[in-house]
């Protein structure tokens, strides 16, 4: 009995395959069952983890984008100018995104293009290991970084985050450490925080020659006794008017671009 059971698990994995399988692919069975085993080796399964990893960085790089780049900064204060237009979603979330991804492009072109030519192309043609192409990598972006937080004196954000994380600076030898010693899970969210609130300023500059247009229509309608007419509705052209006047696109994407030192 023991010998007919085992007898039919043979033939089940062995003629199945054969029966479902064309012909001239049951000779490839074998070399399948090799490759298979191939991969249940360490080896094999060190690839495969490094496969994994990698998808995993690259689901990552529109965060990493983000966090280390100028994103931020631009999407932010392109959406308090839409708000503050009051325009109803015009322009749209999608085209505002894509001004801020070309701009952000544009910005960073010259830390991508080091990081491009100084770490990836050495590690393809194999000169450097991994190790060094990242800290050959990393310098570029982290002295961007380092630079906005200097050029918009938000510095103290760099202490905030470092004395609360789990290797806080030597509080006796803070005026020895460098832009070198901080670390790097320490800068970034530093540097995220001082771009919100340098957008915040810049968004606040631009709104409020709009606050003042939305306020001289409301006493002009209340002091004509139009208290049912929305202000909005007469003061979006206004607001409209005067920022093709001034060739308002013009004179933000300039403002973006001084504010990073451009």
């Amino acid at each position: 009995m023991k010998s007919f059971r085992f007898g039919l698990w043979v033939l089940l994995l062995w003629g199945f395959p054969a029966m479902v399988w064309p012909q001239e692919n049951v000779s490839e069975l074998p070399e399948l069952a090799a490759q298979t085993t191939k991969l249940l080796t360490p080896e094999g399964i060190g690839v495969s983890l490094r496969g994994i990893v990698l998808l995993g960085v690259l689901s990552l790089v529109p965060a990493i984008v983000m966090m280390t780049t100028c994103f931020v900064r631009i999407i932010v204060v392109l959406g308090i100018l839409r708000q503050g237009f009051g325009t109803q979603g015009l322009p749209s979330t999608q085209v505002l995104t894509a001004l801020a991804l070309f701009i952000t492009f544009f910005i960073m072109y010259p830390v991508w293009s080091t990081i491009y030519h100084d770490a990836l192309v050495p590690y393809q043609e194999e000169k450097i290991t991994a190790t060094e192409a990242w800290d050959t990598g990393i310098k570029p972006l982290r002295k961007f970084m380092l630079d906005q937080l200097q050029n918009t004196g938000n510095t103290d954000e760099i202490w905030l985050f470092w004395r609360h994380s789990s290797t806080p600076p030597d509080e006796t030898r803070l005026g020895e450490y460098t832009g070198d010693d901080v670390p790097l899970h320490v800068l970034v969210p530093a540097f995220m925080l001082s771009e919100l609130k340098t957008a915040f300023l810049i968004g606040v500059q631009l709104l409020l020659p709009m606050l003042v247009i939305d306020l001289l229509v409301s006493s002009i309608l209340v002091s004509m006794g139009m208290y049912m007419l929305p202000p909005v509705m007469i003061s979006l052209p206004f607001k409209l008017l005067l920022f093709v006047m001034v060739d308002g696109w013009r004179l933000v994407v300039e403002m973006l671009l001084v504010s990073f030192g451009g």
